[in-house]
């Protein structure tokens, strides 16, 4: 990896939408750039970029995936993606590593759902873009339309650098739109139209081009050449290049314009947190202090825990040691990998610009940011989206119940956007992905590596417990069984206690004159009140007066969930100098406070969750009106480019367990959401008396 200089080194990453041929593409550039005997495929499985058993399997990328190759002196490090919404974990990472994007287009579906959010990803990156239109040996192809419709979706700047001689089958090469001289030569449209807006872009990019091109005067080659990598640079300039992966027709002019005009490192302007708060710029340079990013994890069953590192500034060499910024331990790297999709090869070092595997160590995660030296900075994590789709998980035989656990947070290393969470109420393992197909590939993934079989349902609602009123009562617990018993009285008042209030203003001064002292929980909204005199509860005893109704309230009264917003004051009560104890006024509190709770207008609440839907403009009127048979509520909507909307709702989460699947449907695959949580709301009560019968909680035998 050292022959080659910060300068000459390329990083690309292959994105698009499902199916257009970004893994087909990466095969046919290694074969032309001399790597292979024959080019890969998916479609019979020998695809060099499809690493997992998973993807062979499916026939489409679930993982993105390294290769590298030689051409005009340059080395490129291509970063294949999948191209499903259900994985876009592995897209916003391998954006992280790379400095330009290549944005792939099915000529014949045109301009699809992640085409647009893979192109806007790679635009918030400040990456330099491509659009690479695949598949034009296709019938019926309308290159025009097309070129107008890409204009229209993502702006005037996007403007082919080359266009196609002939169509369909009969589809054989490409023309530069700037040498207008050739004539049309076959080409399905007018290189020379196209050739002027890219002449018009280029002498933008510079006052004295600018002066000579107005004055009539031609451009030298190297003058065009150099205008182009400014463009692009600047974003002033999307070219747009015509290929068929397939037959490998416009693959070298492919690979010239990645030569050519893709960014070097440090051409793309990087940015970290030093420890003193003050944003500095990482340069790539060979010379500077090591700096460096994980942006993958891949757990290789030979090879243990593979960590993919983008070298941005500096060097690294094997048997050096970093220091990893979350954690601030120093780590000695002992083994550096060279990869070539599944393939590994030891290298010595790496330097500004290179890509590289350390093997073996546990402690990295996805996002790490890894320095050498004295001086510390951050780099901005990704910001990968939050998964909405949950199931609840369990081995399925008593085998499995020692792995599952282990081979869940595997997966979790490995992907961004999957989640294991334990639900403290329902006391479910609830595996958390981006869809039913990201939690599909999850289980077989368990089941072929880990050997791990699992039974899934969906999770339950976390609902909680309140009440709206005010009531009061005692309970006596007594017990003798020979021997010293068990004897504790108290006298408990509860009340509804709103959300945002201060505490301590509301007890003392507006409640409870007599209040000695409150322990107050803003996580659960709860107010305990020692509202004792003279002495009837021993101080003693009231600690554990309040475990008791803790207690309770972590069990539940009405459906056994969390008890919040409200207030319980301990007032009076009784014990006994050789029955009472600790364990006799625990029992006593729980048991008062469920029947005073009971008493009190008890009520569930249910999670609302803020939505962020994204959906074309023309189906608003479905999204509205399924919206509203989940008792959601619109709040607003903003418009997005390419006639797309952002539709601002409130929803309950019990209501869109399902929102996923229904949404694909009204949208035909183009419509996404996130949600996030708001508040609990009182479930309406016909959803209540579902929810507690269903609940069947079982009666106390203490």
């Amino acid at each position: 990896m050292s022959k080659f200089k910060s300068e000459q080194i390329r990083n690309i990453v292959l994105v698009g939408h499902g199916a257009v041929g970004k893994t087909t593409l990466a095969d046919q550039m290694l074969f032309k750039a001399g790597v292979g005997s024959r080019a890969g495929s998916v479609d019979d499985g020998t695809s060099q970029l499809d690493t997992d058993d998973e993807a062979r399997q499916h026939h489409f990328s679930i993982s993105s995936a390294m290769v590298h190759f030689e051409h005009h002196g340059m080395r490129i490090n291509v970063i294949d993606t999948p191209g499903y919404p259900d994985f876009v974990g592995q897209v916003i990472s391998a954006i992280c590593a790379a400095e330009t994007a290549v944005i792939t287009i099915n000529v014949a579906a045109g301009i699809e759902a992640n085409t647009r959010r893979t192109f806007e990803l790679a635009g918030k990156a400040h990456l330099a873009r491509i659009i690479a239109v695949n598949k034009l040996d296709l019938e019926n192809v309308d290159f025009a339309r097309l070129v107008e419709s890409i204009r229209e979706a993502f702006g005037p700047n996007c403007v082919p650098i080359n266009v196609p001689d002939g169509a369909g089958n009969k589809f054989h090469a490409v023309t530069s739109t700037l040498k207008t001289s050739a004539g049309q030569n076959g080409c399905v449209v007018d290189p020379a139209a196209y050739g002027s807006a890219v002449m018009d872009i280029i002498a933008e990019t510079n006052d004295e081009l600018m002066e000579r091109y107005l004055d009539g005067k031609e451009l030298s080659a190297d003058e065009v050449l150099c205008g182009l990598n400014r463009a692009i640079c600047t974003g002033k300039l999307i070219p747009i290049v015509c290929v068929c992966a397939r037959s490998g027709v416009g693959i070298p002019e492919l690979m010239d314009a990645i030569a050519d005009f893709a960014l070097a490192p440090g051409e793309l302007v990087r940015h970290a947190t030093a420890d003193t708060g003050q944003e500095i710029e990482v340069k790539s340079s060979e010379d500077a202090p090591f700096v460096a990013q994980v942006f993958k994890t891949r757990i290789d069953p030979f090879v243990s825990k593979m960590s993919f590192i983008r070298v941005l500034s500096g060097k690294l060499t094997k048997d050096s040691t970093v220091r990893d910024m979350r954690t601030g331990r120093g780590i000695k790297i002992h083994q550096l990998l060279d990869v070539q999709g599944g393939q590994v090869e030891a290298v010595d070092e790496a330097h500004a610009g290179d890509v590289v595997v350390v093997a073996k160590i546990d402690e990295f995660q996805v996002g790490d940011t890894l320095v050498n030296g004295e001086r510390g900075m951050t780099l901005p994590m990704p910001d990968f989206p939050t998964p909405m789709i949950g199931l609840a998980v369990e081995p399925k035989s008593r085998s499995d119940q020692q792995k599952i656990s282990g081979a869940l947070h595997k997966i979790e290393e490995e992907d961004p956007t999957f989640r294991i969470t334990r639900d403290p109420q329902t006391h479910e393992m609830v595996m958390r992905g981006m869809s039913d197909l990201h939690l599909q590939i999850v289980q077989e993934r368990l089941h072929k590596r880990d050997k791990v079989d699992v039974v899934t349902h969906a999770p339950k609602v976390s609902y909680r417990e309140t009440i709206s009123g005010r009531a009061e009562g005692s309970y006596r617990h007594k017990k003798q069984s020979g021997g010293s018993g068990q004897f504790a009285e108290v006298h408990l008042r509860v009340y509804s206690l709103p959300q945002g209030i201060d505490p301590e203003t509301h007890f003392t001064r507006q409640n409870y004159e007599s209040l000695r002292e409150h322990h107050y929980d803003a996580a659960l909204n709860f107010a305990f009140l020692d509202c004792v005199t003279g002495g009837t509860v021993p101080n003693q005893f009231i600690p554990a007066v309040e475990k008791g109704i803790r207690d309770r309230m972590e069990r539940g009264v009405l459906a056994g969930y969390q008890v919040q917003d409200l207030a319980v004051a301990l007032f009076f009560g009784k014990d006994h100098p050789v029955d009472s104890n600790e364990a006799a006024f625990r029992t006593a509190a729980s048991h008062c406070f469920r029947d005073v709770f009971q008493q009190a207008k008890p009520s569930l609440l249910e999670p609302v969750m803020h939505l962020e839907i994204t959906v074309p403009g023309d189906k608003l009127g479905d999204i509205t009106g399924d919206l509203n048979t989940r008792r959601g509520r619109m709040e607003g909507m903003d418009p997005l480019p390419g006639g797309m909307q952002l539709v601002h709702a409130r929803a309950p989460l019990a209501e869109m367990m399902t929102y996923a699947r229904s949404l694909s449907s009204m949208t035909g695959g183009q419509g996404s959401f996130a949600m996030e949580f708001s508040h609990y709301e009182t479930v309406p009560p016909n959803e209540q008396h579902k929810i507690i019968a269903s609940s069947q909680l079982k009666a106390d035998d203490e």
